[in-house]
C-alpha cells in the first residue's frame, strides 16, 4: 500500500511524517532506518507517524534514525501540531505521545508553542543506573585532575538528557564526547548529550548530539533539558533563547505551573509517498 508523507523540519531537524490514522503503520528497525538513510532513503532525523486517538486530536509517534522508538521529540511535536493546527483551523491542538499529552498553540505564522509539561528530575525519571542529585551528577570526562567537562545536570523531558556547561561551544567536543557519553553505563536507557554555553541571563549557545540520530542541527527537548539544568543552577533565568545550529527556540520553565514551554517555527519542505 502506498502511504503519503509529509518532509518537515524544524529548525532544520527534520522528519518524515507519516499519515497513518486511516490505516496501521509498524515500521520495523530496518524499515525505519531505510526511510531515514540520507544516502538510499528520504533521509531524516527521525521518522514521525500520526495515528488516530481517543484521548487527543492524535496520537504521535517517533523513531530515531537508529530505528529506534522514543517517547518524545519537540521539534516534531511543534511541526505535528502545526498540521493539526492546519487541518482543523483551530489555534490549539492536543497530541498523545509516549510520554503523555501535549498542548500545541499557535504563536504566529508557522509558529508554534508546545506545553512539554513538568521536567523530570529525579535520577530515577532520567533513569540513571544509581542514585545522585540530578543538579550536578558525578561524571567527569578527561585526566581525574583536570577534567575537561565535569558534573553535568540531567533532565528527563520524556526522554533523557544529560547537559555539560562549557566555556566555549566552537571548541566543546560535541562530536568526540557525545557517542561516549550516549552510551555510558549511567545512562541504562542511553541519553542525549547537550553542550551549553551561558552567553548570558537569557541566552544560551546548545549543540546537542542525540540518542540514535548523532549531531542535529536542533533538538527540542534538548533545548528545554538545557534551560532547566541551567536555571536550576542559577547560571539563567526561567526563560531564555536557545540558540542551536539551526535557528532560535524560545524555552520558559513557568514557575506558576512547572511547565516548560517550548515556542518555535514548523516547516514544510516536501511531499511524497513512501516507497
Amino acid at each position: 500500500m502506498s502511504r503519503p508523507f509529509l518532509k518537515m523540519n524544524g529548525l532544520g531537524n527534520d522528519f518524515v511524517v507519516v499519515e497513518a490514522r486511516s490505516a496501521p503503520f509498524a515500521p520495523t528497525p530496518e524499515e525505519v532506518r531505510a526511510i531515514a538513510s540520507r544516502e538510499a532513503g528520504i533521509g531524516c532525523d527521525q521518522l514521525v507517524s500520526i495515528e488516530a486517538s481517543d484521548k487527543a486530536d492524535a496520537a504521535v509517534r517517533f523513531w530515531n534514525a537508529d530505528g529506534e522508538e522514543v517517547g518524545a521529540c519537540g521539534n516534531a511535536s511543534r511541526c505535528v501540531g502545526w498540521l493539526l493546527m492546519e487541518a482543523s483551523g483551530r489555534d490549539q491542538a492536543v497530541m498523545e505521545t509516549q510520554g503523555g499529552l501535549l498542548t500545541a498553540t499557535r504563536a504566529g505564522d508557522r509558529i508554534v508553542s508546545v506545553d512539554m509539561g513538568v521536567p523530570g528530575l529525579d535520577w530515577t525519571d532520567i533513569p540513571l543506573a544509581e542514585e545522585m542529585d540530578t543538579k550536578g551528577i558525578e561524571l567527569q570526562v578527561g585526566p581525574i585532575d583536570a577534567p575537561i567537562l565535569h558534573t553535568p545536570g540531567c533532565v528527563s523531558m520524556g526522554n533523557p538528557h544529560v547537559v555539560f556547561f562549557v566555556p566555549d561551544i566552537e571548541t566543546a567536543p560535541v562530536v568526540e564526547v557525545g557517542p561516549m557519553i550516549e552510551h555510558h553505563h549511567l545512562f541504562p536507557e542511553a541519553v542525549n548529550v547537550g553542550f551549553a554555553q551561558i552567553v548570558a541571563r537569557d541566552r544560551i549557545r546548545l549543540r546537542v548530539w542525540e540518542r540514535g540520530a548523532g549531531l542535529t542541527k536542533a533538538c527540542g527537548t534538548g533545548a528545554c533539558a538545557a534551560l532547566v539544568a541551567a536555571h536550576r543552577r542559577g547560571l539563567t533565568d526561567n526563560k531564555a533563547t536557545l540558540v542551536l545550529d539551526g535557528g532560535e527556540l524560545t524555552i520558559e520553565w513557568r514557575e506558576s505551573d512547572g511547565h516548560v514551554i517550548m515556542t518555535g517555527p514548523a516547516q514544510v519542505d516536501f511531499t511524497g509517498i513512501l516507497p
